[in-house]
């Protein structure tokens, strides 16, 4: 792999690194999205082309562990991409079968195109040179496109080629999952369209929802048509002479009864593709699309870094782009580029959306209203556990119900063990979090007033009702929750499941409570009338709110914050024996399970529990929130937390790189370029050990986008103002970034040499306040501002 300014280059065919190239040259638009597979390859154990329309999920139920278990999957479409070729009457070519003398995948990030280059010798001793572009239409969400070229070196060659749309896929790209019903498509149907392009239609088995595809194939030569099972198939017979490439364009339409404003979905696809021009203006169209799209979206980094974000950009906004903004969506914590996770949506928005709300706030609006839409079935969640409010599940697909598994497979033991993921509660308070963040990066006060009050306070609301008052400590206190940090679901031999007062989970509640509270306060009295009503707020429950928001009980345990209730008695692990045994310790859960232990037993996290509240907050609100819960967090404090959990982390999640990366640029700065290099390579270089090639890990791309935009910039949107509190991180010392905030299109900042450069374009919009540290500087609509960076060198993380 190698980087070159806005390309990526895989060099060489190699079987084992397939997955992982598919993974990181999946093509999408935020419609759908389509792996970087090989055109003449099917599915197996090296190959996984997959095709994934975003919001379509199937649910099945399957026999697993001696019980019946549904699961909802995002499901794998049929698959446009298949073009096989030979020499006449020859064996189909691949790289698999036949010999390969050069193979070069070229991602090309500007205009979201894949390049492949491939030669393949012939028995004659001659060699066929196949050259292929891929787009999936930026402009168009519902076209693809595949232009292939064939040459050959010093003698004419009779090529037998067929194209097709292929229905007989299923779901199984995560080896784990095999054991799990995969087989989500029924009722394929195919046929030939009177313009000649040839049409796959199908139904998931249990949503109902039909998909349609539709092919035209274009080459200098007649189009004959087959007929098989589950296949719609074109054949075309070619003759590349010396010197003379020929050339063969496949365009495919794809719709679903999801989609608006039409009819039947196989009309829509075939209209569509029989309207859709020529492969060179698709790709002018495309190109264009893209041109307009990073220019709104782009950060400017050196090196690279630099080239590493792009890389992460490219792939948040093949999963959420401005077509996100017309669908039913949420982010897919795979995004759309394989069937890890099945597609479904956990917390990881609270990692994507502050990069979007100053790049794409349409876009953060329409993710906010799929938790909207999904409101009620929360509001259901909370009244099965005896709760009012508003609980949102773990892991979400279509419909709002928990998706969250019941059991999983360790792969090391081959056990399914139970799952109890689902206590992780604290997703409510990623919603909320997400809501006052892109009202106050946007100014979207009717969205604050309106859908995001209705969620601010029925989630507020559950908490309130989740908390128990506990005499002995005088405090409220939240039992039987999980954090963040996945490894500990419960106490050592405990009969159920769930830990008590994990810390993450009441401060941020605290946080929702107070959030919650300012809210009542600001809103319109009529809306606050009208809420009161809809939701049935009794008189006496924000008073309540007020005391639970001050007096949530936060553990401590030998000078530093618990994770939760019981950490500090916890046993310590024998890091340097485990890691001299298994060497990637990363995912010591199973590592113990398969040796008949549990981590429950031990002070080890998988990632960031704690210290995903350095993640969140800055350290005055994080200070303001300690206070308010009655205690003092100074330097020693935090210092010491910090280095507790650094010590006992074992980083089985791209996101803890992220996250304590982030944290250390401010509190221990000259180890944080560690952690920002592991959360920038966690996917290029599968670090978690092949989990890339089952798709991408969404959160942690976007997070090192925000990681730049707001972590060494200080950068928060509050009290509608610009506040600015930049870190001088060596290796990332100069770094630019053009945003969208309330309403201004544009506005660059940009730290070099330690000056801030702020520059607003001209509008009619007020000026905006740009805040550093205790200076504010007014920069108006037209004018600029080169502002001097203060030495942070001495700064404390916590006490600043």
């Amino acid at each position: 792999m190698s980087a070159t300014g806005p390309t990526w280059e895989y060099e060489g065919y190699r079987p084992e690194e397939e997955r992982l190239r598919e993974s990181l040259c999946t093509l999408g638009n935020g419609y759908f999205a389509t792996r970087g597979a090989l055109p003449e390859c099917t599915a197996d154990d090296i190959h996984y082309p997959g095709t994934y329309v975003a919001g379509c999920y199937d649910r099945l139920t399957s026999e697993v562990a001696g019980r019946r278990i549904e699961n909802e999957d995002m499901v794998n479409l049929p698959n446009w991409l298949p073009l096989r070729f030979r020499p006449a009457g020859g064996a189909w070519l691949t790289p698999d079968t036949a010999p390969v003398t050069e193979h070069r995948l070229t991602l090309h990030l500007d205009p979201g195109l894949l390049e492949r280059r491939t030669s393949y010798g012939l028995d004659d001793g001659g060699a066929l040179h196949v050259r292929q572009l891929r787009l999936v239409h930026l402009a168009d969400p519902h076209l693809a496109a595949l232009r292939t070229e064939f040459s050959v070196d010093d003698r004419a060659v009779d090529l037998e080629v067929e194209a097709a749309l292929d229905g007989r896929v299923t779901n199984s790209g995560v080896a784990r999952y095999r054991d799990l019903d995969g087989r989500h498509l029924t009722q394929v149907r195919t046929g030939l369209a009177e313009h000649g392009a040839m049409w796959l239609r199908c139904h998931t088995r249990t949503s109902r929802i039909e998909c349609a595809l539709a092919a035209r194939m274009t080459a200098d030569a007649p189009v004959a048509t087959g007929q098989e099972a589950l296949r719609a198939v074109q054949h075309v017979r070619l003759r590349p002479a010396p010197g003379a490439a020929v050339t063969l364009d496949k365009t495919v339409a794809l719709h679903t009864s999801h989609d608006p404003a039409i009819g039947d979905p196989l009309e829509a696809a075939v209209d569509r593709v029989g309207a859709a021009p020529g492969f060179e203006d698709l790709l002018e169209t495309h190109t264009r699309a893209w041109e307009q799209l990073w220019r709104r979206t782009a950060l400017e980094v050196p090196g690279e870094a630099g080239a590493i974000l792009r890389l992460h950009l490219f792939h948040v906004l093949q999963t959420l782009s401005p077509h996100t903004a017309d669908l039913d969506v949420g982010v897919p914590a795979r995004g759309l580029h394989g069937e890890a996770y099945r597609g479904h949506v956990f917390w990881d928005e609270l990692f994507v959306l502050p990069y979007l709300n100053l790049h794409l706030p349409e876009v953060s609006h329409a993710l906010l209203h799929y938790r909207h839409r999904r409101l009620d079935a929360a509001c259901r969640a909370a009244r099965a556990t005896g709760r009012r409010g508003a609980l949102y599940p773990w892991q979400s697909g279509s419909d709002g119900r928990e998706e969250a598994q019941e059991v999983h497979l360790n792969p090391r033991s081959g056990r399914w063990v139970p799952d109890h993921s689902r206590l992780q509660h604290h997703v409510g308070s990623a919603v909320a979090y997400n809501i006052w963040q892109y009202c106050e990066a946007t100014g979207d006060t009717d969205f604050l007033h309106g859908e995001g009050a209705e969620m601010l306070l029925q989630i507020a609301r559950f908490w309130a009702d989740s908390a128990g008052y506990d005499e002995r400590l005088g405090r409220y206190r939240i039992r039987g929750v999980m954090g963040p940090d996945e490894y500990h679901d419960a106490y050592p031999g405990a009969p159920r499941p769930g830990l008590d007062d994990n810390a993450y989970t009441n401060v941020t509640a605290a946080w929702v409570l107070a959030r919650a509270l300012e809210l009542l306060r600001i809103l319109p009295e009529p809306r606050r009338r009208e809420l009161g009503q809809s939701t049935g707020l009794e008189q006496d429950e924000p008073a309540r709110w007020e005391e639970i928001s001050r007096t949530l009980h936060v553990p401590f345990h030998d000078g530093v914050i618990s994770q939760f209730e019981g950490y500090g008695d916890l046993a310590e692990l024998d890091w340097d024996a485990y890691r001299k045994r298994y060497r990637d310790i990363r995912r010591l859960d199973r590592i113990l399970e398969a040796e008949g232990d549990s981590v429950n037993r031990y002070k080890a996290s998988k990632q960031a529990d704690v210290l995903m509240l350095g993640y969140l907050f800055s350290a005055p609100e994080l200070r303001s929130l300690f206070r308010r819960l009655g205690h003092r967090l100074d330097e020693r404090l935090w210092t010491a937390t910090v280095d507790h959990y650094l010590h006992r982390t074992s980083h089985g999640s791209t996101l803890s790189g992220l996250v304590h990366g982030w944290i250390l640029t401010r509190a221990r700065r000259a180890d944080a370029w560690a952690f920002v290099q592991e959360a920038l390579r966690g996917d290029i270089a599968d670090l978690q050990g092949g989990t890339t090639g089952e798709g991408i890990h969404l959160g942690a791309m976007a997070g090192t986008l925000d990681l730049v935009q707001r972590g060494l910039t200080g950068l928060e949107t509050r009290d509608g103002a610009l506040c600015l509190d930049p870190v001088p991180l060596p290796e990332l010392s100069s770094y630019g970034v053009r945003i969208r905030y309330h309403g201004h299109w544009g506005v660059h900042l940009r730290l070099r040499s330690g000056l801030l450069e702020i520059s607003v374009p001209a509008s009619d919009r007020a000026p905006i306040d740009v805040c550093l540290r205790d200076r504010v500087v007014p920069v108006g609509p037209g004018e600029s501002a080169r502002l001097v960076v203060p030495d942070v060198a001495a700064q404390p993380s916590v006490t600043g």
